[in-house]
């Protein structure tokens, strides 16, 4: 049975669906027969969604809390965006709902929470005071996000499952929000540090587009039993995380943005 034929016997009965007909030409509607047994709840389908609108939502929330100078909040929105953002795919995967809608729909919200979001909380914070080197910074950050999903989206199926190619957007826009936050927390003001995020924001959209592995550590094994030390770290971790959070997101997601080309460095 193939893959569309597979998702057509699962879709319930007299509910008319739309879709592409096969020579891809206008929209098509069908009515599908009714799975007799293990027929999903509606509600199941509409889960993942409602986290991917959560990731939107908090990513709308910075752009406005940053507009009204609410730079903290607003990167801490595009943080609790990043976990949104996490879930809503494992939550589809758990449920048996993935479905091509939740993956574009995943991929425009991404483009907002992790693109516009972060430009725009960096130009409001600091790079508007570079002028137009500022925006135009801001600007290309976004589009490189935008970019960076593209390609992720059309490598899919055919990239190796081990490594990222480019920045993740998500860790890319942690990096800014990471900076935005830890700054503020020290009573740092934007316009005094305006070439360096100036700087941070311009890496950070750079390697987004760069062709550099990033690990993507889909290989590690969190069903398997782990020495109990392991267990004592991630405690460890959690407290210095709590006590003094935006200072250690921070440091940890500019590690990860650095190891990519300083590994590549080193392969050489």
């Amino acid at each position: 049975m193939s893959d569309s034929e597979k998702k057509e016997s699962e879709l319930p009965e007299g509910e008319a669906h739309e879709g592409i007909d096969d020579n891809g030409e206008g929209v098509t509607f069908e009515v599908v027969e009714e799975v007799a047994k293990g027929k999903p709840k509606k509600g199941v389908y509409l889960l993942p969604n409602l986290f991917t609108t959560a990731a939107l939502f908090s990513g709308f929330y910075a752009i406005v809390a940053a507009m009204n100078g609410l730079f903290e909040q607003a990167a801490v929105a595009i943080f609790i965006s990043m976990i949104f953002d996490g879930l809503d795919g494992r939550v589809a995967r758990m449920t048996n709902t993935q479905s091509a809608f939740g993956a574009e729909y995943d991929s425009l919200a991404d483009c907002l929470s992790f693109g516009a979001a972060p430009a725009l909380v960096s130009y409001s914070w600091s790079l508007s005071h570079l002028g137009k080197v500022g925006w135009m910074i801001g600007f290309i950050y976004m589009a490189c996000a935008a970019l960076r999903l593209a390609r992720f989206n059309v490598q899919m199926d055919t990239a190796d499952k081990r490594y990222f190619i480019g920045l993740p957007s998500p860790a890319a826009a942690a990096v800014v929000a990471g900076m935005v936050w830890a700054a503020n927390d020290l009573g740092i003001k934007g316009e005094d540090v305006s070439i360096i995020a100036g700087i941070v924001t311009a890496f950070a959209a750079i390697m987004m587009v760069s062709n550099v592995k990033f690990n993507s550590f889909k290989e590690l094994d969190l069903k398997g039993r782990v020495p109990f030390v392991v267990i004592l770290v991630v405690v460890l971790v959690f407290a210095v995380i709590a006590t003094y959070p935006s200072g250690v997101l921070l440091a940890v997601f500019l590690l990860y943005a650095l190891s990519g080309p300083l590994l590549a460095f080193k392969r050489r």
